[in-house]
């Protein structure tokens, strides 16, 4: 299943490409896209695995940019 985010304050391109990478390397992420012009994330994975995957996901995000703050759409 196809999960969107908003991530605010993104404010760095290659900041969003790492963000991409982290994020496909969590456990239970099928893939990931992060497109910075519209500072949107898109995370397939297993429903029942959702909370935690986001959890991890939003530290990984903030490991890379600690201002960004993701939020579902």
């Amino acid at each position: 299943m196809k999960y969107n985010y908003k991530l605010e304050n993104l404010d760095c391109a290659n900041c969003a490409a790492k963000m991409e990478e982290a994020v496909r390397k969590i456990d239970g992420v099928i893939s990931s896209k992060v497109v910075f012009m519209t500072a949107r994330l898109t995370i397939e994975s297993e429903p029942s695995d959702i909370t935690t995957i986001e959890e991890k996901v939003d530290k990984a995000i903030r490991k890379i940019e600690s201002n960004v703050r993701m939020k579902r759409v």
